[in-house]
């Protein structure tokens, strides 16, 4: 053999060598993986022997987040993976559910969005995973309904989970669910707490636009809230403590299908006064009767509680057939007693005011075979605001009510057509009861008004996903039947997602919705001032049906961790009332219908390295009402129209300890200014045409996660309005009889907490 050619073939096998070993190495047998991945990440996988024999994974995971490892992993194998805490994971094979399920055709195309335990679906949806969420300016722990007021296009006014505004709509105008039942309540602490527990809650999905044909009664976002659906071998307990409540959850395995999910949560602002609780005390009920009491009476011994429960039963009766039942108590009560002097006697009264929800679900979920699974649901879902207010001085008792039973059927098919195309149609109905209750006993008054309305809806709708998954095409029409008012909705939804050029995505959405349910205030200090808004129904008169239609179309890149975003939007809303926009001016006491438009552009930047993520989001929207008896039929601004938002913020972890700092900036809501504030008589100006001064706050947060014995420890301190800025949230103004004063109501001022927990 000559020289060249010696040389030519030892080069030969010598890089066929290397491709070998290189081969090798880059394909692994998952089993030695494992141990590799629990040491860089510091968790634990549980698993049977089974499961991953067999299985090899082609992945470098070098400058990759767990939650992007893991999804890489499924995406790679027939595997899932179930984090259920900071550490523990299990891994179990795909089974026909998650096969079959219809939703299923929806992934996650942007990992961490803002931060971890936060995705982009290709739906256009984001989803949020409380257990994988880390960390966000002014939040330690996963308040979801905290968390989804960082995304774009959402902002609370008013600082309250009890008051989101998705796109310019009011926070009624929001469907909210729970393991698919609607909730009326939202908030602890009358809306600054999320009252929804998230250590069992597995995944909140938030969509604005662009929603399922499944999803009724919303004419604005939907926030829908998913608990965990699997049944775990493991027992986990977790107990934790801030400066407002306890809580505690426990995760036990039955048998071998048998499941039970705990959860308890109570304040204790009852028994101990934190900085936390006066800042609380302060920002909620100012305002209110309680601080607002005559100067010859003195109010004292406030007392308030909350606590919440959760529950849900799993049993797999066989591997194609699920039952799940869950129920959950949500509570609120503030008490207070009133004193004053009469005719030389100290005469002293107790008013109180109480809000609770009980709701509870039965469903039953059958894999009839490779292609067919059915799900069936019943539930009932009530709410009850109860107020007694005592008017020590004139003597005089006031009882308001507030009662909402909400029970209904749905029924759901899923079909899958092949690996492209799947069909999802059903059935809903429900039976919505609302009864509102006022008395007086000086003078003698009393009202009762109670009405019920049943609601029939069929559903369709198909979703293409071609097999390269750069598209996706989601069709679907809903038709409501409201028997009372033998009224026929159809409405239409759609969503269509296209890459191209590699890293770019194309998004449109458009939708039509309806709404039979609101909220309206009748008196700003209806339920002692505090909670002031109550459910209603429409009537199809005075009260109509609520509609809207929607359509959005946004652009983004997404190349090595960095997402750039913008989707601009127009949302009509017809039908809304006087009453339920809250109005503290001219058209306080008038009752009319209307409509709102609001027009708008939600940008995004978001850069995720390694161990820090920033991003900065603008949102500009321009929302005007239109009521056709008031102010000439012309326009004026929205009471909810901010029109810039801003959002700046960083989090940055290393080893076991985090920090994030953020700042919020949005210009003022639209106010009504007096002509004259030295008159006895308020005459107004033009309605909104004044504007509060721009809100800012900062926000910190760090943790550090530690060992606790052979348990896993979580220490978080977090800051609200960290510059203790004087923000203004609302202006009015009431007529005393000889003057006119100007009533200023204040955000939260700095507002530290810590909270400490363990799982075990």
């Amino acid at each position: 053999m000559n020289k060249p050619l010696k040389v030519t073939l030892l080069l030969f096998l010598f890089f066929l060598g290397r491709f070998l070993v290189n081969a090798q190495t880059k394909s692994q047998p998952l089993r030695l993986l494992l141990p590799t991945i629990e040491k860089q990440y510091n968790v634990s996988f549980s698993y049977a022997d089974n499961t991953i024999n067999g299985v090899y994974v082609n992945l470098d995971f070098t400058n990759l987040l767990l939650t992007e490892v893991l999804s890489a992993i499924e995406s790679k194998t027939q595997l899932r993976f179930n984090q259920l805490n900071d550490t523990f994971i299990t891994i179990r094979k795909k089974t026909a559910s998650d096969n079959f399920v219809f939703q299923e055709l929806e992934e996650v195309v942007v990992n961490n969005y803002l931060t971890s335990g936060i995705y982009k679906n290709n739906t256009g949806s984001i989803t949020i995973k409380p257990v994988q969420f880390e960390i966000l300016p002014g939040l330690t722990e996963p308040d979801v309904l905290q968390i989804i007021q960082a995304l774009p296009g959402v902002i609370s006014v008013d600082e309250t989970v009890s008051n989101i505004n998705i796109r310019g709509g009011t926070h009624d105008q929001n469907l909210l669910l729970y393991d698919g039942i609607r909730m009326y309540q939202s908030g602890h602490f009358f809306g600054l707490i999320s009252a929804f527990n998230p250590y069992l809650t597995k995944h909140v999905s938030v969509i604005k636009n662009g929603s399922s044909a499944k999803y009724g009664e919303s004419i604005s976002g939907i926030i829908d809230l998913k608990l965990d659906d699997e049944i775990s071998h493991k027992q986990e307990f977790g107990v934790g403590i801030d400066l407002i409540s306890v809580d505690g959850f426990a995760i036990l395995p039955l048998g071998k299908k048998t499941a039970l999910q705990i959860a308890a949560r109570r304040s204790i602002t009852d028994f101990a006064n934190t900085p936390t609780y006066d800042q609380y005390f302060k920002r909620v009920f100012q305002d209110s009767d309680l601080t607002n009491t005559n100067s010859a009476s003195i109010s004292k011994n406030e007392d308030f509680y909350f606590y919440d429960t959760y529950l849900k039963f799993l049993y797999d009766i066989s591997e194609r057939d699920k039952l799940r039942i869950n129920f959950l108590s949500i509570y609120n009560r503030l008490n207070y007693q009133e004193e004053a002097t009469i005719n030389t006697v100290n005469e002293a009264s107790d008013s109180e005011l109480k809000q609770k929800s009980l709701a509870g679900g039965i469903s039953y979920l059958r894999n009839w075979n490779d292609k067919l699974t059915t799900n069936a649901q019943v539930y009932v879902s009530k709410y009850n605001l109860n107020a007694t207010n005592y008017d020590i001085l004139n003597d005089q008792r006031l009882i308001q009510e507030n009662v909402v039973i909400d029970d209904g059927i749905k029924f759901d098919v899923n079909y899958s057509i092949n690996s492209t195309l799947q069909l999802n149609t059903g059935l809903q109905f429900a039976e919505v009861g609302i009864s509102n209750l006022e008395d007086v006993n000086n003078p003698l008054f009393s009202s009762y008004i109670k009405r019920v309305l049943q609601t029939y809806a069929i559903y369709t709708e198909g979703v293409f996903q071609p097999k390269n998954k750069n598209s996706i095409v989601k069709f679907g029409v809903r038709h409501n039947y409201f028997e009372k008012f033998d009224l026929h909705l159809t409405e239409p939804r759609l969503h269509v997602s296209q890459r191209f050029l590699n890293h770019f995505k194309a998004e449109l959405s458009a939708e039509l919705k309806s709404q039979s349910t609101s909220q309206i205030i009748d008196l700003q200090n209806d339920f002692l001032g505090i909670e002031k808004r109550r459910w209603v129904l429409a009537n199809n008169s005075t009260i109509p049906v609520l509609k809207s239609k929607q359509a959005s179309f946004g652009i983004s890149f997404d190349k090595n961790k960095l997402l750039l975003s913008a989707e601009t939007y127009i949302k009509k809303v017809d039908g809304i009332t006087t009453r339920s926009q809250g109005f503290q001016n001219q058209y306080q006491f008038v009752n009319a219908t209307g409509s709102y438009l609001v027009k708008g552009i939600d940008v995004l930047i978001n850069k995720r390295f390694q161990n820090f993520s920033t991003w900065l989001s603008y949102s500009y929207s321009d929302n005007n009402y239109t009521f056709n008896t008031l102010n000439s039929g012309d326009s004026f601004p929205n009471n909810f129209d901010i029109t810039h938002v801003v959002n700046f913020a960083g989090t940055y972890q290393i080893n076991k300890f985090k920090i994030a700092l953020g700042l919020n900036w949005h210009s003022g809501k639209p106010y009504t200014q007096p002509e004259n504030m030295d008159s006895n008589t308020i005459v107004y100006q033009i309605p909104n045409s004044s504007r509060l001064e721009d809100y800012l706050k900062v926000g910190f947060s760090s943790s550090y996660q530690f060992n606790l014995g052979k348990h896993k420890a979580h220490l978080g301190l977090s800051i609200w309005n960290v510059l203790d800025k004087k923000n203004i949230i609302n202006t009015y103004y009431t007529n005393t009889g000889d003057m006119i004063s100007k009533i200023e109501n204040q955000s939260l001022g700095f507002t530290p907490n810590l909270n400490f927990r363990v799982r075990f």
